[in-house]
């Protein structure tokens, strides 16, 4: 080894242990003149507000009652041929035997459908109904132990009220918001058919979400969630809908039964009458139903209501007037077909209502006894 190489090491290791030592030196010095840190530490026992404790009360009792949802389908790629695919979604257990209620279109077009339970058991469902016009699907499990959700009514329901929204949004089990009912309004469903009445809130609601419950204070289920109103590219804009579990009720037990939801039917064909309609043809009320044509032998002809019997042409749309015009059902005034949806929804078929008409300028009322419309298919 030369000297100079020699050289070079010592001065390298002399540089090293110089450089080590007085950094030490320093660290211990900072040390000796800081005091020690003086942590803040909360008491052993938190507690918690009121709100937070009904919070926490809610979730425990509903979250055994919320379960998972994969629907597995199969698609076929041009590339791969067919490919198993597999969507998620929420729901939950209506009874001890195993029905779970969820959207029709978590599980629609699926050749099998899996539910997880909140403690991780899973389970082959079977679909005992489904209706794409409400966007409800009723499932069953053959499973024990079983902790169903209590239903409450939405009749009641009112804007600022205080609701839960516990769900799977992106395959995040047990996950629970809250928020408040932004508004109750009428709005078109992920098949575009019209939802009544639909519950509008803030509790952020996300993919997964659909088909779980909308809970009120109490933990009670008043609605379905369903879907979001996005913004852009954003997920989540702070707007979301549920199905009111009134409505679902109403159908529950023509999904058991039926395996589809029987739907009454006026058996009318109408033509919805605004003010200056009603003007130029010189009508009675400024808002109705004015009945083209009865379906032959349905309800409103077996109840003696008349269409039209003369053609006219509005616009370029050929029309029949002369026929009665309905302006209530049931004491609640009709102005369009929404307005008769909203109320066929609390029917079935068998049942009467009362309608309200003009004939002529005499107004005038009679029963009809509700037919039942053709079964829309649900495939």
């Amino acid at each position: 080894m030369t000297l100079r190489r020699l050289f070079l090491i010592l001065l390298f290791v002399g540089a090293f242990w110089y450089l080590t030592s007085h950094s030490l030196l320093h660290t211990r010095r900072v040390s000796a003149d800081n005091p020690p840190l003086q942590l803040s530490e909360a008491q052993d026992a938190q507690d918690f507000t009121p709100a937070e404790l009904n919070n926490i009360d809610v979730y425990k009792r509903v979250v055994p009652s919320v379960v998972n949802i994969t629907a597995g389908t199969v698609t076929l790629d041009f590339f791969y041929g067919f490919v198993p695919q597999e969507d998620q979604g929420s729901g939950f257990i209506l009874d001890k035997q195993g029905h779970v209620l969820t959207n029709y279109h978590v599980i629609a077009n699926a050749q099998k459908i899996e539910v997880q339970t909140s403690d991780k058991r899973r389970f082959r469902a079977r679909l005992i109904g489904g209706d794409r016009l409400h966007d409800l699907a009723l499932l069953q499990i053959d499973a024990p132990n079983l902790r169903p959700a209590i239903l409450a009514s939405s009749r009641d329901l009112q804007v600022g009220q205080q609701v839960y929204a516990i769900g799977n949004p992106f395959g995040l089990s047990g996950t629970m918001t809250t928020g408040i009912i932004s508004a109750i309004r009428s709005v078109r469903g992920p098949e575009s058919a019209p939802i009544q009445n639909a519950i509008q809130t803030d509790a952020a609601i996300n993919p997964g979400n659909s088909g779980g419950p909308l809970l009120n204070s109490h933990g009670e289920v008043i609605g379905i969630n369903t879907m979001i109103a996005q913004n852009g590219a954003e997920q989540n804009a702070g707007i979301g809908f549920a199905i009111p579990i009134d409505t679902a009720k109403a159908v529950l037990q023509d999904l058991q039964k039926y395996g589809y939801t029987r739907r009454p039917s006026l058996g009318v064909r109408t033509l919805a009458i605004g003010p200056d309609l009603a003007q130029q043809m010189g009508l009675p009320a400024s808002y109705g139903l004015l009945i083209e044509s009865t379906e032959p032998g349905g309800a409103a002809a077996r109840a003696g209501l008349r269409g039209g019997n003369q053609m006219a042409y509005l616009g370029n749309m050929q029309i029949s007037i002369g026929g009665d015009l309905i302006v209530a059902i049931d004491g609640q005034p009709v102005t369009d077909s929404r307005d008769v949806a909203e109320i066929m929804d609390k029917h079935q078929p068998g049942d009467s209502v009362t309608v309200t008409f003009y004939r002529g300028q005499r107004k005038m009322s009679t029963r009809v006894v509700l037919g039942q419309a053709p079964r829309r298919s649900d495939g």
